[in-house]
């Protein structure tokens, strides 16, 4: 439920939301994105997390991470490591869990409403801490993929879940074809 008057902001866990998305085989288009919840209430910000492969000379995140930026987007990064796991293969961490609970706890006294576009249990505390400060927090993931891409404590927790699935007409796009290099934080 999103009230006209109210204040929001939103939460993009950008790797999550990719997975999420591309479990359920479409793609964000997040101009639609941003409108959609422009008309839901006063959108005072949209925050965008995503780890990035700084050594590469070419990431395929980087075309939307620009264009997220010019599009008004706060865009929030940092460098990915890369690592080799104990089977040989090349790894890339990059979790922005510490970076979006910051800015989300700065934020609560300014907002209403924030939008969390994660299904990452491990922002149920996070959620917790937000409403004890008075603000309302809608969790937008998908239950309908498989295995599910939300943890079900952190959908308990949310004053709302919103269904990825039941968005697509509004804010998705055909998907591409897959390809194994997109977005790896």
């Amino acid at each position: 439920m999103f009230y006209k008057d109210e204040r929001l902001a939103l939460f993009i866990d950008g790797s999550n939301l990719y997975a999420a998305a591309k479990s359920l085989g479409f793609d964000i288009d997040y101009k639609l994105l941003r409108q959609e919840f422009m008309r839901r209430g006063k959108m005072l910000r949209a925050f965008y997390y995503t780890a990035l492969l700084e050594n590469d000379d070419y990431s395929p995140i980087r075309p939307l991470v620009d264009w997220l930026n010019y599009n008004g987007y706060n865009m929030v990064t940092k460098p990915a490591k890369e690592f080799t796991d104990s089977q040989g293969r090349r790894r890339v961490k990059g979790n922005m869990d510490i970076e979006l609970t910051v800015d989300a706890m700065e934020t609560a006294e300014h907002v209403d409403h924030i939008v969390l576009f994660s299904g990452d249990g491990d922002y149920r505390r996070l959620v917790e801490a937000l409403q004890r400060k008075g603000v309302r927090v809608s969790v937008v993931s998908t239950i309908r993929s498989q295995p599910p891409m939300i943890s079900d404590d952190l959908r308990r927790q949310a004053d709302n879940f919103i269904e990825l699935e039941e968005l697509r007409d509004v804010v998705g796009r055909p998907s591409r074809e897959p390809r194994d290099d997109d977005e790896q934080s």
